[in-house]
């Protein structure tokens, strides 16, 4: 990712949830939309890097035996934490880390790449995609949702995140949906 950490933890230094992640209908309608899509009923390992304060990292966990998640903003990671432990929620662990940081699992059946990846130039997406697909059993669950609006902070657009996806030949498109504000895709690799 190129986007500076230090971006990220401005943001945070102005609030706890700088995107509302925990109250805008359109992340709460979009992560429902995203455990929605799942194929498989019941994941044992998922792997969320990005997850911020951590929403969608507790509605992971009600379908996986074990969720964990990364954000490179401690104050978000540490957000993410309280209120798993708010929620009782006791299989899903979350650490400040990069994505391509070493974790717990050496593999996982569920990878969720979402809102993320639009911070990685294009010509470096093939290279991010690599490093965390290599973390996805063969067979397993990849699933992608990304913004399709433009923002100066992003490196590039979920247009070219997804057209990055799809150009990929380890991974089988299983879902496609498409809004005006979001495009979601599943894939099994």
């Amino acid at each position: 990712m190129s986007t500076p950490g230090h971006y990220f933890e401005s943001m945070y230094s102005d609030s706890s949830d700088p995107w509302d992640f925990a109250t805008a209908w359109y992340e709460l309608r979009r992560y429902g939309l995203i455990v929605a899509s799942l194929p498989e009923q019941r994941y044992r390992v998922c792997f969320e890097p990005a997850c911020s304060v951590g929403v969608l990292t507790e509605m992971l966990a009600a379908r996986c035996d074990e969720v964990h998640g990364v954000d490179v903003v401690d104050t978000a990671a540490e957000e993410a934490r309280r209120r798993l432990a708010r929620a009782g929620v006791t299989t899903a662990h979350v650490r400040t880390a990069d994505a391509l940081d070493p974790w717990p699992r050496a593999t996982c059946d569920l990878l969720v790449l979402s809102e993320f990846l639009y911070y990685t130039p294009v010509a470096e997406l093939d290279g991010l995609l690599t490093g965390l697909l290599r973390l996805v059993e063969p067979g397993g669950t990849v699933v992608a949702c990304h913004w399709l609006g433009r923002s100066p902070d992003h490196a590039c657009t979920g247009e070219d995140v997804h057209a990055a996806l799809a150009e990929r030949g380890d991974l089988t498109l299983l879902a496609h949906h498409r809004e005006e504000g979001f495009l979601l895709e599943v894939f099994r690799r």
